[in-house]
Formats: C-alpha cells, sequence, structure tokens
C-alpha cells in the first residue's frame, strides 16, 4: 500500500500554495503541522482529489489517483473541518446519506452505521438534528463518516478541533487503534495530539516540505528538545491552539 505525492505545484494566479513537493505515505499515521497558510489544505484536497495540481501527480499504489477515479475515491474518507453537514437531518440519516454516496451495499449498512456512531461516541445522540449537535458533536460526527466503509486512506483536518480534553484523548487512541493497515493523515494545530501516535510529522512552512522524520528525530535534530511542541515554537513561532 503505496501513496506518493511527485512534484506537486498548486499556483493561484502568481501565488505558490504548494512548492515542488514529493512525499511517500506508507501504512501508518502521519502529522501535518505548520503555520495558517502553509499549505495544509491545499496538500490535503489535492490528495482527496478535490482540487488538481499546477504540475505533478499523486499516485496510488503506482496509479495516478485522476485515472484511477472511483476506485481510488472507494478506498478513500476525508474529515474536513465542519462543513458540508445538513442540519436538517439526524446524525444517522446524515451517515445513511455517506453510506449511499460510498457504495456501500444496503444489508451492511446499519452494522457499518453502528459501527461508527459507536467510534466516535455517538449512538445516543443519532437521532438528534445535527443543526441541534455541539461543535464538539459535529467534528465527531464527520469523523464517522471519514471512516465509513473501511477506507484505506483517511485524511483528518483538525479532527479533535471544539473537543473537550477527555474525548480529543478519546478520538487520539481510536486514531491509532485503526491505523494498522491504513494511511492516516492528520493535520492540527495541537501538537500534543499527534505526537504521541504519529510514525512520521510532515512540516510544512510557505507551501514547501521544511522537515519530515520520526518525533524523535526531529526533537534531535532541533536542539535535542523533550517534545514535539518545542519543535514546533522553534520553527514557527506559534503556541498551540
Amino acid at each position: 500500500m503505496h501513496l506518493e505525492l511527485e512534484n506537486i505545484t498548486k499556483k493561484y494566479g502568481e501565488k505558490r500554495a504548494l512548492n515542488n513537493v514529493s512525499i511517500s505515505f506508507s501504512e501508518g499515521i502521519y502529522g501535518l503541522l505548520g503555520p495558517n497558510g502553509a499549505g495544509k489544505s491545499t496538500m490535503m484536497n489535492i490528495i482527496t482529489g478535490n482540487l488538481k495540481p499546477t504540475v505533478g501527480s499523486v499516485r496510488w499504489n503506482g496509479g495516478d489517483i485522476r485515472r484511477l477515479g472511483s476506485e481510488y475515491r472507494a478506498v478513500l474518507g476525508y474529515a474536513p473541518q465542519q462543513q458540508g453537514l445538513y442540519n436538517a437531518f439526524s446524525g444517522r440519516r446524515f451517515l445513511c446519506y455517506m453510506a449511499t454516496l460510498k457504495n456501500i451495499p444496503r444489508k451492511q449498512m446499519k452494522t457499518e452505521i453502528e459501527r461508527v456512531l459507536s467510534y466516535v461516541n455517538l449512538a445516543d445522540a443519532s437521532k438528534k438534528p445535527i443543526g441541534a449537535y455541539s461543535g464538539g458533536m459535529k467534528q465527531r460526527i464527520l469523523i464517522a463518516q471519514a471512516i465509513l466503509g473501511d477506507p484505506k486512506i483517511i485524511i483528518l483536518d483538525e479532527p479533535t478541533a471544539g473537543l473537550d480534553p477527555k474525548e480529543r484523548v478519546r478520538i487520539r487512541e481510536k486514531i491509532k487503534d485503526i491505523s494498522g493497515d491504513k494511511i492516516i493523515l492528520v493535520s492540527t494545530h495541537v501538537v500534543s495530539d499527534i505526537q504521541s501516535i504519529a510514525k512520521e510529522i510532515i512540516l510544512l512552512k510557505d507551501g514547501e516540505v521544511l522537515d519530515h522524520n520520526t518525533v524523535a528525530n526531529l526533537c534531535v535534530k532541533y536542539g535535542s528538545v523533550q517534545d514535539l511542541e518545542q519543535v514546533y515554537m522553534r520553527l514557527f513561532g506559534e503556541d498551540e491552539h
């Protein structure tokens, strides 16, 4: 199982949101860190096929994702930051709708929906309208739809945003539990949510990969510091959000 970004550049007019980015992914969890405007969202949208790169390609097991089309989309799960929700739908109806879009067979749908509701701890609230959900509950239903159908590639954009500390830890451990046979890319500003579970960290700044390494190696490289948050502060000078 192999996902590869090959010489990806994305331009908006004269501005380069990504500049000649090449990264390879295999099974495991990857943290995507960088300040606002670094190009994180652009990278995720190119991986999911929502954006087309100006130059370069994304390849899944050797095949260009543009040519693979629905075959690639079938192995992909994406949880954006709270958007694309239908407030009048109940959580369960929303998941039924997403399961239909993912071509999950009807005979498997109920079991699969129960599985993901349990995963994000929303079974008891599944019949409530999404419009009545808190911000944290909306974030969890987005994670639930991302993992419907047991995809091999999961892209999570700020998955713990709006969650209380207990739920943040719970979601972090759940992400870790399912990572054995999947590629999981997590974009976050909350460094503590990723440093204990990530196989590797990708540091992005001004549309370029500043570094790509394990947490331990990054801590040694940037001054033998004790944790990834200190690396982040030294490189970007930002507090965690």
